[in-house]
């Protein structure tokens, strides 16, 4: 799904990711020319909602929960964006989450602008029963600024189709009618696309894909370690092994990792970690921390945990050749200059993560023609959509002599400023 993780999350000195966003910003906006006016638009939220609302527990105990639904910018199109539990979840956090998928949406060109929403829970300790309660009081207390038209939500970390359903049907009761395309990501027998399960991955190994052609890396055999062993994580190695039989190495997840030189087959670790819920314990696999399966000496390297994993303090440790972002922000600012000077070519989330976004977009567009796309359509339309970007980010890159990220952000920036230009200032 859209933005899902393995919930793997490091202490990397408080990095606060919506500062980082703005720098960012800023420094694309200025070598963009753009007027300071419109730097300062691109850098804040049009809209910050926050909830505390009760949620009955299974003991019969009323507990109070928060939450947050932060819209970023609106000038292409309607908010876009997930829905996350977790319980470090703050309003910074969602901020940058927000804005980065008004660049994520911008640079694979649909129209949609950036939103992201998020509750301070931990699921993990919650019954489902809890966990429903919880997803259609949140619904309920964000629903007057959503909507099919408005702000279209999407799963995240610690949610699924299965909590997309809970929305969608706790919004369409307060319109007496159903309204599927008021979330995405959602089972296929309430209006999900198919292809969408897979598409984040999908999309990530398209990247890594066109990204090695540059290269002259081949991909047959390549050594890959994988941080985050979500769906994301997951699909991504199932994709990578199957469509260019490449070698996954090692692999992780929130209760730790797993090496083995000879590779690690997809459904062979799938299957434990079903039946385990972990990757730890693998047989024939030796243990590995988190931080010790991005310093691996592979080919790729693919972070599809939470945000803030690659710092200046590990950075100059990081020996991949070719590194795909499978999660929101997983290197900081400093980091990316490290890994620059290196010769490391990473992917930027923005780029490599939007395989989700854009199948939620084609699930959108299904979902308004009431009119469903075989699983080849989707793949291919994605396939040419990713493609497209990438290129044009690698262009662009060459262009004015800069990383893939900031590339990216030029790209994602100026189509935005543009739009917003046009619109103009109301009144």
């Amino acid at each position: 799904m859209a933005g899902e993780a393995s919930g793997v999350r490091m202490e990397c000195d408080k990095i606060n990711p919506f500062e980082n966003m703005k720098k960012q910003v800023d420094i694309v906006g200025k070598k963009l020319g753009l007027d300071p006016g419109i730097i300062e638009v691109m850098k804040s939220a049009k809209r910050e909602l926050r909830v505390n609302f009760p949620v009955r527990m299974d003991d019969g105990s009323i507990r109070m929960f928060a939450g947050y639904r932060v819209q970023h910018n609106e000038s292409r199109g309607p908010f876009k964006g997930g829905i996350r539990y977790h319980q470090l979840v703050d309003i910074d956090e969602v901020r940058a989450l927000a804005a980065w998928m008004t660049w994520k949406t911008a640079v694979v060109d649909v129209p949609y602008g950036g939103a992201k929403g998020g509750v301070i829970a931990n699921p993990k300790l919650m019954s489902v029963a809890e966990i429903e309660r919880l997803t259609r009081r949140y619904a309920s207390e964000i629903s007057p600024i959503i909507g099919p038209e408005r702000d279209i939500p999407a799963p995240d970390v610690n949610t699924s189709g299965r909590e997309m359903a809970w929305i969608m049907d706790t919004y369409s009761m307060s319109k007496g009618y159903a309204v599927p395309g008021v979330v995405t990501g959602k089972p296929l027998e309430v209006g999900g696309s198919l292809g969408r399960p897979e598409a984040t991955s999908r999309g990530l190994v398209f990247t890594v894909r066109e990204a090695a052609k540059k290269m002259g890396l081949d991909l047959k055999g390549a050594t890959v370690a994988i941080q985050g062993y979500g769906n994301v994580g997951a699909f991504a190695h199932k994709l990578i092994e199957r469509d260019f039989s490449s070698k996954v190495i090692a692999v992780t997840d929130s209760k730790g990792g797993i090496i083995k030189d000879e590779g690690l087959k997809y459904e062979e670790v799938i299957a434990h970690k079903r039946k385990t819920k972990s990757v730890v314990d693998f047989p024939g696999t030796r243990p590995a921390t988190n931080e010790e399966v991005l310093e691996l000496e592979v080919d790729v390297l693919l972070p599809c945990a939470l945000e803030n994993v690659i710092t200046k303090d590990n950075a100059g440790n990081i020996k991949a050749k070719l590194m795909g972002e499978g999660a929101n922000g997983p290197t900081t600012l400093e980091a990316d200059e490290i890994l620059f000077k290196k010769g490391v070519l990473v992917l930027p989330d923005i780029l490599a993560h939007a395989g989700g976004v854009t199948v939620s977009y084609f699930e959108w567009v299904q979902n308004l023609y009431n009119y469903g796309w075989t699983e080849e359509q989707v793949n291919d339309r994605l396939d040419q959509k990713i493609t497209k970007a990438f290129h044009e980010v690698w262009n662009m890159a060459e262009k004015h002599k800069v990383n893939m990220r900031e590339a990216a952000y030029m790209l994602a920036v100026d189509r935005v400023a543009r739009a917003t230009q046009i619109r103009g200032i109301y009144p």
